[in-house]
């Protein structure tokens, strides 16, 4: 029974575009949210590439798309502009990464592509009464985009900087 439903969730996911949340694939499934988490970390020990995002789990898409790596600073106040400037340019945010003093790197997936996914990760983030992975590091920190047109990157990096939110320097990092 539980290889299968562990082939169901791959089923399951296989067939979206975006994240399906642990809650939605136990309800389908009629198990608990645990049971799904283990299902996903088990099919992950196996091999599976599964992401995890704030909206829920998914496979990674086919690699249509280029990726980039911005390095940015800003205050925690900032993080909505910063994040609707990429996504206003057609850029995905796939992650956050800092570099920790004794854990090394850091990353934290995100998976956003629309002012929407914005506004759900910093409603998260108010209702847990979480902290950036930028807190850590004094508002320093990567992302990668991905995108699909280099004048949109070049377009998005302009107004980061504009800005003042890239970290261009070894002064800003």
């Amino acid at each position: 029974m539980s290889e299968e439903r562990r082939g169901m969730i791959l089923q399951i996911l296989s067939g979206q575009v975006n994240p399906v949340s642990g809650s939605d694939l136990a309800k389908d499934l009629g198990v608990s949210r645990q049971v799904i988490v283990q299902d996903v970390a088990i099919l992950r020990a196996k091999g599976n590439s599964i992401i995890a995002t704030p909206q829920g789990y998914m496979l990674p898409q086919g690699g249509h798309k280029n990726q980039a790596v911005l390095a940015v600073k800003h205050r925690p106040q900032d993080t909505e502009d910063e994040l609707n400037i990429m996504v206003d340019y057609g850029l995905e945010v796939i992650d956050v990464i800092i570099e920790h003093p004794l854990y090394g790197e850091l990353r934290g997936c995100l998976m956003m592509s629309s002012r929407q996914d914005v506004k759900r990760f910093l409603k998260e983030l108010a209702n847990e009464e979480a902290t950036l992975l930028s807190s850590l590091t004094n508002g320093v920190h990567l992302h990668t985009v991905a995108y699909a047109v280099q004048e949109d990157l070049e377009a998005a990096r302009q107004v980061l900087d504009q800005r003042g939110f890239l970290a261009v320097d070894e002064d800003d990092l």
